[in-house]
């Protein structure tokens, strides 16, 4: 059945985009600042540098699907990629392409909906302590350090110790890839992108940070609001990983998340399954997105 789309005056929808861009300037215009005089911050830059989306494209509002745009603001949209032309009571307004996008994204879509469902679908692995973190430090002393701006916080023998006395088991292969050579091998599983669909879990970091990567991807059919709820997911996640990992953050206010300790993996742990119920919100809300554009009536 034909979805009724909302039809939204500029004085109804303008002020939404104006808080939408505010919301993700707070995170954007730090790092561009950063950026412009050379200085690197190892939480907060993450988000801008490993993830494809840059600030500027995060600032743009987008409202969804089944919503018409309408008034002097909305023309902008006409260049746009992928919005379109509707002629509505009010005059010409402007939505979301849903045909064009489906088309054009067809296996990305996909890709998205197979993660999604996947991972919602399975227990989550709650054990792990970011011990990928410590992994991707591993034997330092040969590799060099991955941030080698940060000072190891237990040095290069401590780390190599915690790693060789834990118990590795990362399902994650965007983490896995970034392991030191000797630290793949102390790995349980070997996951590769072929294995990720099966793999990937609820309780992983990396996953549920990773539904920012899905959010921005399948934009703009994603409303900015839910995007910018998985940015700050990703953003909280980013910050634990980080006091949980084998670098000493103090220079920048963060104590640590001692994952060597009893203490310290109940912590983790604690934190991990709150980000987890908190994903598990947002991932099936990025699910029902991506179920709307696989079943989109083709032309």
């Amino acid at each position: 059945m034909p979805v009724t789309a909302a039809v939204l005056e500029a004085s109804q929808w303008t002020p939404l985009a104006h808080s939408h861009e505010a919301r993700a300037r707070a995170f954007g215009e730090p790092f561009v600042e950063r950026r412009m005089t050379g200085r690197k911050h190892p939480i907060e830059d993450f988000l801008f540098t490993y993830y494809t989306q840059k600030p500027g494209q995060l600032y743009r509002w987008h409202p969804g699907l089944n919503v018409v745009l309408t008034g002097q603001e909305a023309q902008e949209r006409a260049t746009w990629k992928f919005y379109r032309a509707v002629e509505t009571g009010q005059g010409t307004g402007y939505e979301f392409d849903v045909q064009a996008f489906a088309q054009a994204r067809a296996r990305a879509i996909e890709f998205a909906r197979v993660i999604l469902a996947g991972t919602s679908q399975r227990p989550g692995n709650f054990a792990c302590f970011g011990l990928h973190e410590w992994a991707m430090a591993y034997k330092s002393e040969d590799n060099g350090i991955r941030h080698e701006y940060l000072p190891l916080r237990l040095g290069a023998k401590g780390t190599d110790a915690v790693v060789e006395s834990e118990k590795i088991r990362c399902t994650h292969f965007d983490a896995f890839r970034f392991y030191t050579p000797q630290a793949i091998e102390l790995n349980e599983l070997q996951p590769t992108r072929e294995t990720q669909r099966d793999l990937e879990q609820p309780g992983c970091l990396h996953a549920n940070m990773d539904l920012y990567k899905w959010a921005y991807k399948l934009s703009p059919a994603v409303p900015s609001s839910l995007v910018m709820d998985c940015f700050e997911l990703a953003w909280d996640i980013r910050t634990m990983d980080m006091q949980a990992s084998p670098y000493d953050l103090a220079d920048w206010g963060h104590e640590p998340i001692r994952i060597e300790t009893p203490s310290g993996k109940a912590e983790y742990i604690r934190r991990q399954k709150g980000f987890a119920s908190r994903a598990d919100h947002l991932r099936l809300k990025l699910l029902e997105v991506a179920n709307s554009l696989q079943l989109a009536p083709k032309d």
